[in-house]
């Protein structure tokens, strides 16, 4: 490896937020901007004690001024990731290895796609996220940990992490498209008619009992809203999983950092907030992560979650909405599917091949999933709606 100088950061508070965010760009992604990792770490959510030891790199160029950086977990457990390693923790540990610590690089708690090796845009940026990515496994080796995993890399990110010597696997989401919708009917108007009669159906008996739905941002967000959808949030959580990840400090700091980025889509019924979903703001793209209710009402977590997410990006000219991990049930409301990417450096050369052959085979599974579900995509033949082939209250 050339001889640079990569500094290893045990908390994200050792690099200003404009040094970072300059490699990092988060307007375009907001989920490796500095003050969402700070909001985390300050939080207590993403620290030492809760598994998620800070290992951020950065890679020092001519002049001192950081050319990249990586965000990096040491962790002591494989929760709140959602591109899922279990079964290879408990081969590795039934061979008598241990699996625990690893190293991480990715958003804590986010399945959103993005960039992992954040290079400052410019001459020698492709260089700087080679560097990146073998100084990352310089640090496991150092370490001595048994593997690292960089989880929604885009594809980008993934071709040179392969290119690097790790494993290269793959998932799926379902993303929403803007083909040019000047109006969510123009949205309708692509699907066919059986399914633009369900979604018309879905929407009027959303809001039916007298529900009436806000999207707030910025300097309309108030602490009334936040204290609503972290109840929401935490009432979600722990009925489907037991301890949420993220507490009401986190989502302080993330309306003082970044309130801006976020779009808060709330119910209220009778003078009373009864649901909400939680969205971040990119440049050209609307990222669902979180939602949560106190009321059970029919459709109106696909109104809040889907519908309202897709009227917002049409009203704002966004490119796409990307609705997080899990569910088929999102096709039918014009969500299509479309690959996730994960890479993976194992260590123990027999544990790697155990690895690879797995991965081979799931590749291909994935990828004829893939293709058999954008047969069932709910737009007109011919519409540009169709797609190419190809673990918290999450969307």
């Amino acid at each position: 490896m050339p001889s640079v100088e990569i500094r290893v950061l045990a908390r994200i508070a050792e690099i200003d937020a404009a040094t970072w965010d300059a490699c990092a760009q988060p307007d375009l992604n907001p989920f490796v901007a500095h003050a969402f990792l700070h909001a985390l770490e300050a939080s207590g959510c993403a620290t030492g004690h809760a598994g998620w030891q800070a290992q951020h790199l950065v890679l020092d160029g001519p002049g001192g001024a950081a050319a990249a950086v990586m965000p990096l977990y040491l962790k002591s457990h494989s929760q709140g990731e959602y591109v899922f390693d279990h079964g290879w923790a408990s081969a590795f540990e039934r061979a008598g290895g241990a699996y625990y610590p690893k190293l991480q690089s990715c958003a804590p708690f986010s399945p959103v796609p993005g960039p992992r090796l954040l290079a400052r845009p410019g001459p020698g940026a492709d260089e700087a996220r080679k560097l990146l990515a073998l100084g990352a496994i310089e640090l496991a080796k150092r370490h001595k940990v048994s593997s690292l995993h960089v989880t929604f890399p885009n594809e980008a990110d993934w071709t040179l992490l392969g290119e690097s010597g790790f494993l290269q696997r793959t998932g799926e989401q379902f993303h929403w498209s803007n083909d040019g919708y000047a109006t969510f009917d123009d949205y309708l108007a692509a699907l066919n008619a059986r399914k633009r009669k369900a979604v018309r159906k879905e929407r009027r008996e959303a809001v039916a009992p007298g529900i009436e739905i806000v999207a707030l941002s910025g300097a309309d967000l108030r602490d009334e809203h936040w204290d609503a959808f972290y109840d929401f949030y935490m009432d979600t959580g722990a009925r489907k999983w037991g301890t949420p990840y993220l507490n009401r400090d986190f989502f302080a700091r993330l309306h003082a950092g970044m309130a801006e980025q976020v779009v808060l889509i709330m119910a209220r019924r009778a003078g009373r907030w009864i649901a909400g979903a939680l969205n971040l703001r990119g440049a050209d793209t609307l990222f669902g992560r979180n939602w949560g209710a106190l009321e059970h009402h029919p459709f109106l977590h696909f109104e809040l979650c889907y519908y309202q997410a897709i009227d917002y990006a049409i009203q704002h000219s966004l490119k796409r909405v990307e609705a997080g991990a899990q569910g088929e049930h999102k096709l039918a409301r014009g969500y299509l599917p479309v690959p996730t990417y994960s890479a993976h450096w194992i260590a123990d050369p027999g544990f790697r091949r155990a690895v690879a052959n797995f991965l081979d085979q799931e590749r291909r599974a994935v990828a004829q999933q893939i293709d058999a579900m954008a047969e069932y995509s709910p737009f007109k033949k011919g519409d540009g709606g169709v797609a190419a082939p190809v673990e918290e209250a999450d969307f």
